[in-house]
Order: structure tokens, then sequence, then C-alpha cells
């Protein structure tokens, strides 16, 4: 009879306690969502990663939302979402609506003038950063205009009117575009400057990078610009742009790292300040002159964050950390640029910094 209660009593608490770990497990496998929102331009490969990270870590679900850059920096300085994503970085003022926030590079990419001229369905169009401040500020109307059939000799160059495509979103995307044409143009830097909205001239507005693609490729003699996978995805042409050492260079893996690498060097730590930070017009012969860091952005004291306890930022930090390393080759089937060594190990160092009501996250 002793020895009965004694096998009963053990199985009893062997079944507490498998039944306590699995109730764990559960946890763990059901609860842990991680929630996210802001730009379009790297929502194709954030979406691959939460399908592949789910794969290693059943327990952890990612809810992206691509609602464009503006938004996410808006939904992460009002702490709606564990993390926002950008690709233009936190501005002075929202720097200080956020103070504590972190920017984490979590890819790079280029932006592409993708267009659609029926009588020119190849791409290789050649267009300057001059050329295309004064198409986006009405000034060049007609694809025959001799500003750009003197760049195109040989193609013969239709003079329908030129239909300009833009977002109408609040978006990183065109903060890039802007910032570029604005460093090109000193006539788009006085009249429009850069910013994830202006005051457009001409043109019609699209949402996300996903729309300005749609619009492009249903309205013929368009011309707008758009993220490159969102460009080879809908397989709309795009232009090869001059470059500041005065070379045609086409948006590619290559020719964007040429860009990203000169960078390396001068990037500030992740807590430090980020707004001056531009990858355009980058030197080098081969570097394509419209290429962009896309960032997340994190609270460096994440328990500020009241959508946070210490499990899920726990899970916030191991998801990007994988994403960082291992889902940098997942981004490059779908032509976003792998952060070059430095950039990890910057990025490395900026996740050892979190905390979690003061202890260290990793």
């Amino acid at each position: 009879m002793l020895i009965s209660r004694i096998l009963i009593g053990i199985s009893a608490a062997m079944l507490l306690a498998t039944s306590t770990l699995l109730t764990g497990f559960v946890y763990a496998q059901g609860k842990v969502t991680i929630n996210g929102a802001g730009a379009t331009f790297p929502f194709p490969l954030i979406d691959t990663w939460r399908v592949e990270y789910k794969k290693i870590h059943p327990e952890v679900d990612i809810n992206y939302q691509s609602i464009g850059s503006g938004g996410g920096v808006k939904q992460f300085t009002a702490k709606t979402v564990d993390f926002g994503a950008s690709d233009a970085p936190l501005t002075q003022n929202e720097s200080q609506k956020v103070p504590g926030a972190v920017h984490i590079p979590e890819t790079v990419g280029s932006v592409v003038a993708a267009y659609n001229i029926p009588s020119i369905p190849d791409k290789g169009l050649k267009l300057t950063g001059e050329v295309l401040a004064d198409i986006f500020l009405g000034k060049i109307t007609k694809w025959n205009d001799p500003k750009i059939q003197d760049l195109n000799k040989d193609n013969t160059l239709p003079g329908d009117d030129i239909v300009v495509v833009h977002r109408s979103d609040g978006s990183g995307t065109t903060f890039v575009w802007t910032d570029y044409l604005s460093s090109v143009s000193p006539t788009w830097k006085e009249l429009l400057g850069k910013g994830k909205s202006v005051q457009w001239a001409v043109g019609i507005g699209a949402p996300g990078n996903e729309g300005v693609a749609n619009a492009i490729k249903g309205t013929p003699n368009t011309i707008g610009y758009i993220e490159l996978s969102y460009a080879l995805t809908t397989k709309e042409p795009f232009a090869f742009i001059q470059n500041k050492e005065g070379n045609f260079v086409e948006a590619s893996l290559n020719s964007t790292m040429a860009a990203v690498q000169s960078h390396v060097e001068s990037l500030p730590k992740g807590d430090g300040v980020w707004t001056d930070v531009t990858l355009v017009n980058a030197a080098g012969a081969d570097s394509y002159p419209i290429a962009s860091f896309s960032y997340l952005l994190l609270n460096k004291e994440l328990s500020t964050n009241p959508s946070l306890d210490q499990v899920k930022a726990k899970a916030l930090v191991d998801f990007i950390s994988w994403a960082i390393t291992d889902g940098q080759k997942i981004g490059e089937t779908l032509n976003y640029v792998p952060l070059p060594d430095g950039v990890v190990k910057l990025d490395q160092d900026t996740l050892k910094s979190l905390t979690f009501k003061g202890q260290p996250i990793t």
C-alpha cells in the first residue's frame, strides 16, 4: 500500500510537472505575437522573414502592417506597435518625441524610375537626376523632349504627354527619392526639398509601392518611383540613372552594394543621430545613385513600450538578431542587398545595448 501511494504521488508530481511544461510550451507556441508597422519598401522581405522565422520558432508570430514609413513612425511614436519601420531616419523633431529611440538598419535597397512607354517595352531608358527633377517639377512634359531624346539616341521617343505617378501617403520611398533629387537639382532642393511627403508640382498619387507600381503598369506613358523588388515583381522596365561619376547605372544588388560600402565607416551608433545619414548619389564608378537603408525603430529601454513584457521583449530582440544575420540570405533572393559586415556588427552592438527595466536583453 505504501509503495502504491508513493508511486501514485510520483505519478501525480510528474503529471503536474509535465502539465506545467506543456502549459508554458503552449503559451510560447501561441501567445508571443510581435507587432510592427511602417515602410512598404521592405515589406516583401519582412513578410518572407515572418514565414521563415515561424518555421524555426513556431512559438512566435510576426504581424507587420505595410502602411508606409510615415504611418510607421507615428505608430512607433505612439507606442501602439512593438517596432516601427522606416526608410527615412527619424527627423530631429521626431527624435525629440521618442527619446531613447534606436535605428537598426535591416536591409539596403534601391529606388528605381519605373516607366510604361508602349513603344519602348524594354528597360534601358537613360535618365539623369536633373532630367528626373524637371519631369517631376512639370518642366519636362513630353517623352520626346530634347533633354530626354539626347540621352537616348538609339530610341525614338514618342511625343506623348508624360504622366507622373508619386506616392499619396507619407513614405520613406518618397524620402529617398526626394533626397536624391535634392542632391542633384538645386531647383528641386529650393522648391520642394526632401521629406516623407512633399507638395508635388504635378502627377497622380497612389498609396504604397504596390499602388504606384500598379498605376504605372496600368497607365501608358507613366513614370514613377518604386523600390527595385516591386519593379522586378511587376516586370516594369526602369531607367539607367547617371551616377556621380557620370556613368549610367542599372539598379542591381552589386551597384547598390557599391553605394553602401562607401558609407559604412561613417555611420553613427544605433542610439546616435541618424537624421542626416544618406546613401544617395554615392561616389564610385559602379554605384547606383538612389540607394537607401531601411530601418527598424526600437526603444533602447524596451519597458517604456507598454505592449512589451520581458518575454515579448526577448522574442523581439531574438527575431531581429536573426533577421540581421541569417535573414540577410533571404534578402538576396528578393533583390535586397545584404547588410555589409560592418553594419551587422553595428546592429549587434545596438541590440546588446537594449534593456528591459534596466537589465540587458541579450
